[in-house]
């Protein structure tokens, strides 16, 4: 009894101490995780694929703002839409920020790319354009216009032509229409479907062009040029950052689109596309 007495008291001694330190390395945990802000590897940096031009200048700011969050972004241009989704797919970027949904989905689909958006940035409402003309009404009999080649944009084109009773697309026809959905064409237009980057600068060997609008930017259209526009409420082709499937939920991903999300960069954004883009977060 006396040995078993000794030893229960001593193995509540050592309880009290070792539950004494337990307490004490908790309150130190806690403390570090309340302190601690967020960190990235020293040695990472973040690459993002983005579109040249004007998106280069509003993400200069973007980049300032996740320095200032510990993140280290780099931005990697590319000059055509085909590019960065095939280098996010295979790892050459982490992110990219220069695409709708429509374009992604059609994008996943035809190359089987894993890509997922996680945050909104802006809307460029896709317009039509002329050099020739003061209103649609103008628009001869046998007129070229011409188009974006890729599936959802020229979609999207079509819609504007149909919207201002240019032509008619078979009913039900969905966002990706193509000519073959035309099934009234009352002054017999010529759609020209040409490269998204080089139809707005094929403008003077056309009548008409339907451009996006940063493209129409680069082309050297302005508004005074823009003769019927796209609807901007419930637009479904807001752009967006996107990344590879899997990555959305790390602490970076949350990060570069705070750094995006911000009065700072909607500023910048302003200036630099004078209200041709409008911020869709």
């Amino acid at each position: 009894m006396i040995k078993k007495t000794a030893f229960h008291t001593q193995s509540t001694g050592i309880s009290r101490r070792s539950g004494l330190a337990l307490l004490l390395a908790s309150v130190v945990g806690l403390m570090g995780l309340t302190i601690a802000a967020p960190t990235f590897a020293a040695d990472k940096t973040i690459k993002v694929g983005i579109m040249s031009g004007e998106d280069e200048d509003v993400w200069r700011v973007v980049t300032s703002e996740a320095a200032k969050k510990g993140l280290k972004v780099e931005t990697v241009v590319f000059n055509d839409y085909t590019q960065p989704n095939d280098a996010l797919e295979h790892g050459e970027v982490d992110a990219n920020a220069f695409q709708h949904q429509p374009y992604l989905d059609n994008q996943v689909k035809t190359h089987g790319y894993h890509i997922v958006r996680v945050g909104y940035t802006g809307v460029w409402p896709i317009g039509l354009y002329t050099k020739k003309y003061k209103s649609v009404a103008e628009l001869p009999k046998g007129a070229v216009i011409g188009v974006p080649n890729d599936p959802s944009n020229e979609g999207r084109a079509l819609r504007v032509l149909q919207n201002e009773g240019v032509i008619k697309l078979k009913d039900g026809t969905g966002i990706l229409a193509t000519t073959a959905d035309i099934v009234a064409n009352p002054k017999n237009i010529e759609i020209k479907e040409l490269d998204a980057g080089i139809v707005g600068r094929s403008i003077d060997d056309l009548d008409a062009a339907v451009v996006n609008t940063d493209w129409a930017l680069k082309s050297g259209l302005s508004a005074q040029d823009r003769i019927a526009q796209e609807p901007v409420t419930d637009n479904p082709y807001r752009n967006f950052i996107a990344v590879k499937q899997g990555s959305e939920n790390e602490a970076w991903v949350k990060t570069l689109v705070a750094s995006y999300q911000n009065d700072t960069v909607k500023a910048a954004f302003d200036k630099v596309y004078k209200g041709t883009g409008i911020s869709a977060y």
